[in-house]
Parts: structure tokens; C-alpha cells; sequence
């Protein structure tokens, strides 16, 4: 019954890392839609996000049986409740992912983004894939440094949240009030996306510590 139980926390661990390899996959995906006027694969990462939430109900359900079937104490109730937080980070990722595939869809046949904003939301992808990778890593081996580190990249994220305001404020700016809107959407999007990952990377800090980082903004 016990190797049962340890296995059953286990599995909920690779739950949650692979939660977050496919939110890696769906914002990877919905960026190369946005920025290629692509409808063929803005609808698969649509369709693709309902594997998220069948990822994080399945969890859920486990988490569930623990808690009423095995009573788990100390760090095993922290693994379990924590993970049931983490999993619903990590289907708004999805979510989020799915929303920049809906712009894109929204906007197919035209080109939603300008060419002049194109590489700061391809920065911002990829640093979004980056730190989705990261968390998948510190999930999996409970890093408690990594985690902590995660912030400077969540830092880098707002820096480039910020650019693309700084870029549809200026005076040169001539694309238009729907675009702006866009736009400002999809930086949005792709911030709040990494600060999921974020609350993410320091509920593994709690996981393991049992106590949150002095410091830390959120």
C-alpha cells in the first residue's frame, strides 16, 4: 500500500512537469501562429490547450484520493497541496498561450504584429519558453537555487513588457488604435505567463523548505 502511495506522489510530480513541457510547447506554437499568420496552427495550439486541463484534472484527482484515502502528513501534505497550486499555474500557462493563438486566428489572413515590434515579442517568446523549461527542471529535482534564481529572468520578462510600451508610445508610432490593442494583449499575455512560472518556481522553495524567500515582490 505505501509503495502505492509514494508512487502515486511521484506520478503527480510528473504530472506537473509535463504540464509544463506542454506550456512550453503550446507558447513555442502560438508565437510562430502570431507571427506567421498561420490559422492551421493557432487552431492546433487552441485545440491542444484542452490537454492542460485534462493534465491538471487528472492531478487533481489523484491529489484529491491522497487527501481523503491516505491522509498524508507534513512534507507529503505539502507536496500534495502544494502541487494542486501548481497545477493550476500551470494551466493558466496554457491558457495564456492559447489566448495569443486566438489573436492570431482573430486577425488571419492579416499580419498581427508590426515588423518593427517583432523582435521584442520574439524575445519575449523565447524567454518565456525559457523559463517555462526552467521550471520543469526545478519541479522535477526541487531546486531550490535554480527557483530562486528564476526571478532575474522574470526581471528580464518586465523589462521587455515595458520596451514594447515605451515603443507604442512614441511618436513614430502609426499602426493604429486595434493593433496597439493587440499588441498590448499579447505583452500581457506573455509577462503574466512568467510570472506563473514564477509562483511556480517558489512554491518548490515552500515544497522543500516549508518557508517562503524573504524578499521576493510576490
Amino acid at each position: 500500500m505505501r509503495d502505492s502511495y509514494h508512487e502515486t506522489l511521484d506520478g503527480i510530480t510528473d504530472d506537473l512537469v509535463e504540464m509544463s513541457r506542454l506550456a512550453g510547447a503550446a507558447m513555442e506554437r502560438a508565437t510562430a501562429a502570431l507571427l506567421g499568420a498561420d490559422l492551421a496552427l493557432a487552431e492546433r495550439v487552441i485545440a491542444a490547450d484542452e490537454e492542460v486541463d485534462l493534465r491538471q484534472s487528472a492531478l487533481e484527482a489523484k491529489a484529491f484520493d491522497l487527501l481523503a484515502l491516505q491522509q498524508p502528513v507534513a512534507t507529503d501534505l505539502r507536496i500534495v497541496v502544494t502541487s494542486l497550486r501548481m497545477s493550476a499555474d500551470l494551466e493558466r500557462m496554457g491558457d495564456l498561450a492559447q489566448h495569443i493563438a486566438k489573436i492570431a486566428r482573430m486577425r488571419y489572413p492579416e499580419q498581427t504584429i508590426p515588423y518593427d515590434f517583432r523582435p521584442v515579442i520574439t524575445d519575449m517568446s523565447r524567454l518565456a519558453v525559457r523559463i517555462v523549461e526552467k521550471t520543469g527542471e526545478i519541479i522535477a529535482q526541487k531546486d531550490v537555487k535554480a527557483a530562486i534564481e528564476l526571478e532575474r529572468d522574470d526581471d528580464e520578462m518586465d523589462l521587455l513588457h515595458r520596451k514594447l510600451f515605451t515603443m507604442l508610445l512614441a511618436p513614430s508610432y502609426r499602426a493604429g488604435i486595434e493593433c496597439a490593442i493587440d499588441i498590448t494583449l499579447c505583452g500581457r499575455y506573455y509577462e503574466r505567463y512568467a510570472d506563473h512560472a514564477v509562483s511556480v518556481a517558489r512554491r518548490v522553495v515552500y515544497l522543500v523548505t516549508g518557508e517562503k524567500v524573504a524578499g521576493w515582490r510576490r
